[in-house]
C-alpha cells in the first residue's frame, strides 16, 4: 500500500524538463592577448616586413650543454661573437675546449674594474651585476646579466682593462676562456686576425642598429648639403600562416536524435573553437619559429636583480619599450608576486578596468595575466614577463590572420564538413590560422629569471 499523499519528486521530473547550461570547459581563459593583439588581415597568406637595412645581430647568448657531468660551451653558439661569425667549426671547437668552470658565491667579484681583461666569462647559472663609480665616486648599477651572458667581449678582444667591476648577485657556475686561446686561433686562421683587428678598429659602431642617413642641421652659411637615400633589407622577414588543427566527429543519430534544446553539433563545435584559441595563444607566446618570448632581441632582455619582480625591474623593461607601451603579460603568478613586492614598498599598483576584467597596471600600463606564460627550471621555476608597444601604426607588434578562409565561422577559423563514413561519423575539418610580427626590435622587451616564491611577513 503507498503511503505518499502527494506525487514523488522523482517520479515529478519523468514530466519535467530540466533546465540545463551550454556544455562547460575548465580549460577557457580570458586570453587577453588574443584580444589586445591588433589584427592584420593578410590576404596573399604572407606578410613581409620591409624595413630599413640593418646591422645583423644574434641574441646575444653562448648556449652551453651538460657533458661528463660538467657544463660545455656549444661550439657553434661562439658565433654569437661578431667577428667568430664566419669562423670555421674547427677552430670555434678548439676555442669551446678552452673554457674552464669556475664556481662563485654571492657577493662575490668575479672581475675588477681596471684590472686586465685576460678572460671571457660566459655564465652558465646565476646571476652578476655590472657596477661602475659614478661621477661623483658613487656606486652606480650598470647591468644585471644572467646565464648564457658573456663580459667583456670588448675589453677581452682589445687586452684592455675591464671598464667595470662585475659582482656575483648568486651563487652560480660560469665558463672562462683565456686571451691566450683567441690568440692561438687568429695566428692559424689570417680571415679571423682580419675580422677581429676590425671589431678591434671600432667597426662593430651602432650594433644592431640601423644604417644612417646622412643628415645636417644648422642655419649658419652656405655649408654643402650632403647626399643620401635610405637603404632597405635585401632578405626582409615573411611570416607565413601557421595553423592549429583537429578533425571533430560527430556521429549522425546524435546530431539527429539529441538536439533538443540544445544543438549538439554546435555544442561540440563551440568547445572545439575554444580549445583551438587556446592552442593558438600559447604558440603566439611561446613558438620556437615566432613566439613572442622567443622574438626578443638581444638587447631588450633585462635581467631580474633580486629574483622577485620589483617594481625597478618593470621600471627598467618600460625603459626598453619607452615608445607608447601597450601591456606587459606575465603569468598570474608572476604579477602575484609583484603585487607583493609593491605592498612590501607600499606603493600598491593601480587597478584599472580593461576588457572587461579589474586588472593591474604600473605607470598607468596594464599587466595581463596568462597562464600560457612558461616556467623553465627544476621545481617551480623562473618565469618571463613581456612588454609590447601594439599596432602597425606604431610600429609594435601585431597579430596575423587571413583575411577570408573557405567555410569560416570565426576571423581566421574554419570548420569544414568531410562528410560522413560508412559508420554514420561526420566529420569536420577545424583549423584556426594565425601568426605574430614584431615590426621592429624595441617594439618588445623581456624580464627574465624572474621567481615567484618570495613571501614576506609583515608581522
Amino acid at each position: 500500500m503507498n503511503d505518499r499523499l502527494a506525487l514523488s519528486p522523482d517520479a515529478a521530473r519523468q514530466l519535467a524538463s530540466a533546465t540545463k547550461t551550454t556544455p562547460q570547459m575548465r580549460g577557457i581563459t580570458p586570453r587577453y592577448l588574443l584580444r589586445a593583439l591588433p589584427w592584420v588581415d593578410v590576404e596573399s597568406g604572407v606578410f613581409r616586413v620591409n624595413r630599413r637595412r640593418t646591422y645583423v645581430l644574434g641574441d646575444d647568448r653562448i648556449s652551453t650543454h651538460e657533458q661528463n657531468g660538467s657544463p660545455s660551451i656549444v661550439p657553434g653558439d661562439l658565433r654569437e661573437v661578431a667577428y667568430l661569425r664566419d669562423a670555421d667549426d674547427a677552430s670555434l671547437a678548439r676555442l669551446a675546449d678552452s673554457f674552464t668552470e669556475v664556481t662563485f658565491e654571492p657577493g662575490q667579484v668575479l672581475l675588477q674594474s681596471g684590472e686586465p681583461a685576460d678572460r671571457l666569462w660566459v655564465l652558465v647559472q646565476g646571476r652578476a651585476e655590472k657596477r661602475v663609480s659614478g661621477r661623483h665616486g658613487e656606486d652606480e648599477l650598470l647591468e644585471v646579466v644572467g646565464d648564457g651572458q658573456f663580459f667583456d667581449l670588448e675589453s677581452w678582444t682589445r687586452s684592455e682593462p675591464m671598464p667595470y667591476r662585475v659582482q656575483a648577485l648568486t651563487r652560480g657556475v660560469a665558463l672562462c676562456a683565456d686571451r691566450s686561446a683567441l690568440g692561438e686561433l687568429a695566428d692559424r686562421d689570417e680571415n679571423l686576425r682580419a675580422a677581429m683587428d676590425a671589431y678591434a678598429a671600432g667597426d662593430n659602431t651602432v650594433p644592431g642598429g640601423e644604417v644612417p642617413v646622412e643628415l645636417r642641421d644648422g642655419h649658419v652659411g652656405e655649408p654643402d648639403l650632403p647626399g643620401t637615400y635610405v637603404d632597405y633589407e635585401d632578405a626582409p622577414r615573411e611570416y607565413h600562416m601557421t595553423l592549429a588543427q583537429t578533425v571533430l566527429r560527430v556521429h549522425t543519430r546524435v546530431a539527429d536524435l539529441y538536439n533538443g534544446s540544445i544543438d549538439q553539433t554546435r555544442a561540440q563545435a563551440n568547445l572545439t573553437i575554444q580549445a583551438l584559441r587556446e592552442r593558438q595563444e600559447a604558440a603566439l607566446l611561446n613558438h620556437p619559429g615566432f613566439g613572442l618570448f622567443n622574438s626578443v632581441p638581444a638587447g631588450q632582455r633585462v635581467q631580474a636583480r633580486t629574483g622577485a619582480p620589483t617594481p625597478d625591474d618593470l621600471d627598467e623593461l618600460l625603459t626598453k619599450v619607452w615608445k607608447q607601451p601597450g601591456f606587459f603579460l606575465a603569468h598570474p603568478r608572476a604579477i602575484a608576486a609583484f603585487g607583493r613586492e609593491c605592498t612590501r614598498r607600499g606603493v600598491p599598483p593601480v587597478m584599472d578596468t580593461r576588457f572587461g576584467s579589474p586588472l593591474l597596471t604600473w605607470r598607468g600600463v596594464p599587466l595581463l595575466p596568462s597562464d600560457k606564460v612558461r616556467f623553465t627550471g627544476a621545481g617551480l621555476g623562473t618565469t618571463e614577463i613581456l612588454l609590447m608597444r601594439m599596432g602597425e601604426a606604431e610600429q609594435g607588434v601585431v597579430g596575423l590572420r587571413p583575411s577570408a578562409v573557405p567555410d569560416e565561422v570565426e576571423p581566421g577559423l574554419s570548420m569544414r564538413n568531410m562528410g560522413v563514413d560508412q559508420k554514420g561519423i561526420t566529420s569536420y575539418l577545424m583549423t584556426a590560422y594565425f601568426n605574430t610580427a614584431v615590426l621592429v626590435e624595441d617594439a618588445i622587451a623581456v624580464l627574465q629569471n624572474v621567481e615567484v616564491g618570495k613571501y614576506h611577513d609583515y608581522s
